[in-house]
């Protein structure tokens, strides 16, 4: 569009000096067009906005109508039933704190009180102050020999394919300048994701890219060779993805550059379709053995997995494994059915999988209820936009979180829904290199590093308000939910806790999750009977 725009302007300058030169009277209107000439050689001179730098001039309607009605496709967000695209309010929001703006407002709240659905903390008369650099939370102390420390919000898994290279850098860099992660998605570790040395957690699907072999198995002499990476901190296996559990992951062809297949270990000009499940084991056992080799081969790095709730029943099989070879991962990453991604079949990512709140509170309370609770992290993978946000997922049982969405909205993202076509005019979820070079990534990583700040200060804040010095000291009980007109639960009583192994001494556990319990077994991921 660039180069489009230069021949134009190139052509409007020739024939307004050849009109100019022979006197003829139209000459006059064609240097009119002049100062669109200035305006557009400004849009792709500027750094701030990517959709001006790839398409001066005409990008300038779409912030004409965001005056109008934000957003152009506004409609389609809003009555979007799955949820998954950010809310005015919340792209708002992100919008102003990414940029460095004033995020308060006048007139008081903004929302219907009394709605059925709406959430609230309520506040101390005793406010404290939270320091901001208890806002961490220690991971690997049980069994890592390199413990990491993460702060409580982190950039969750994108990567670089789904990602253009300068999304990843701006992503990378800004995780650098505030000191939090940055989760590389299944895709591997490139060199645009060590480029700017910021703290990585190293993400292993079933495709294993990155330590993969010729046939698509588990290499285990790449694995060791790759972690060794100063800036990879924790290592994570993905057993499944909210936005399409029990599907691979995908990255269509048009995607697919020499580059990207060199560090996939894939071929060039055909869709790169991981597995559904991994190779690299089958059982419960198996899977904490594998993870126990992640952990030795990395030299003691933490490692953990992440999945998405499916049948309960398998998931207490892993507790069972854990207990009974009392290996445990140092974290788990829980994903919601609701989960993003730019591409899934619309059958998977909108029927499969639990939702995020309540995948969160059933590990947490399976974890607590087989005595494992202590020793693993909860990490939170979901529509984190806000201070609210992370309080309320820290009150569910969370110890920290991760966000993809929101983070992609602090680069630039306007949520054209075009992640899955090469053609996101914002160049972050694209390979298009007409696009991509829009993407200036000083400013963005300056956007993405100043959101996370103001985020977990605000989140601070919160916790502060209600009373409270640390973050983990959020219970469900803070956390106020209406769910009739004239009726209003806290979470504990909507979603009671288990005790410290309820589920191994059999007390007054729900019976269908005293028969899920039964039915479990470390040996096989398939019931029992």
């Amino acid at each position: 569009m660039r180069a489009l725009f230069f021949t134009l302007s190139s052509c409007i300058v020739f024939l307004s000096l050849i009109c100019l030169y022979m006197q003829w009277h139209w000459g006059l209107y064609l240097v009119t067009l002049y100062p669109l000439i200035l305006l557009g050689l400004y849009d792709v001179s500027q750094k701030k906005r990517t959709i001006l730098r790839n398409f001066p001039l005409i990008g300038h309607f779409r912030y004409l109508f965001e005056m109008i009605r934000p957003e152009i496709n506004q409609y389609f967000i809003e009555s979007n039933t799955d949820g998954k695209p950010l809310n005015r309010e919340q792209r708002s929001l992100i919008y102003q704190r990414a940029k460095g703006q004033l995020d308060t407002l006048p007139f008081g709240t903004q929302k219907d009180v009394y709605a059925i659905g709406h959430e609230w903390v309520n506040h101390s008369l005793q406010p404290q102050h939270v320091d901001l650099k208890s806002m961490r939370v220690t991971i690997g102390t049980k069994q890592a020999k390199h413990p990491y420390h993460a702060s409580i919000l982190n950039i969750s898994a994108m990567s670089y394919g789904a990602l253009s290279h300068r999304a990843i850098k701006a992503l990378n860099e800004g995780a650098k300048l505030g000191h939090f992660a940055h989760n590389t998605g299944e895709g591997g570790v490139s060199e645009h994701h060590l480029k700017n040395q910021g703290d990585l957690i190293w993400q292993i699907g079933t495709g294993y890219f990155g330590a993969r072999s010729h046939d698509g198995t588990f290499d285990q002499v790449r694995y060791q060779d790759n972690s060794q990476h100063e800036q990879i901190k924790m290592i994570e296996l993905k057993l499944s993805q909210g936005a399409k559990p029990g599907h691979g992951g995908i990255l269509p062809a048009s995607k697919v550059t020499a580059e990207i297949a060199r560090i996939r270990h894939v071929p060039m000009g055909q869709d790169v379709l991981s597995p559904p499940a991994h190779t690299a084991f089958s059982t419960p056992i198996g899977l904490l053995e594998f993870i126990a080799k992640l952990r030795d081969l990395s030299g003691g790095k933490p490692v953990g997995f992440k999945l998405c709730i499916g049948r309960r029943v398998e998931f207490y099989a892993i507790c069972k494994a854990m207990i009974e070879t009392q290996i445990t991962p140092d974290y788990i990453a829980i994903d919601g059915g609701e989960g993003g991604t730019g591409a899934a079949p619309l059958e998977f990512s909108n029927s499969i999988g639990s939702p995020l709140f309540e995948g969160l509170i059933f590990v947490d309370n399976a974890l607590r209820g087989s005595g494992l609770r202590e020793k693993i992290k909860i990490i939170s993978s979901g529509k984190i936009v806000s201070g609210f946000d992370i309080v309320k997922h820290l009150g569910l049982g969370a110890d920290l979180c991760y966000s993809a969405r929101a983070m992609m909205i602090a680069l630039g993202c306007i949520q054209a829904l075009r992640c899955n076509s090469n053609h996101c005019p914002t160049g972050v979820a694209t390979n298009n290199p007409a696009l991509v070079a829009g993407l200036d990534i000083q400013n963005k990583s300056q956007r993405v590093f100043r959101y996370h700040q103001e985020t977990i200060e605000s989140a601070a804040e919160i916790i502060g308000a209600i009373g409270l010095q640390r973050p983990e000291q959020v219970r469900p009980w803070h956390l106020m939910r209406r769910i009739r007109p004239s009726v209003v639960k806290d979470y504990s009583e909507l979603y009671p806790k288990l005790e410290h192994e309820q589920l191994l001494h059999d007390r007054e556990i729900p019976e269908k999750e005293r028969i899920l319990w039964h039915l479990a077994s470390s040996q096989s991921f398939i019931p029992t009977s």
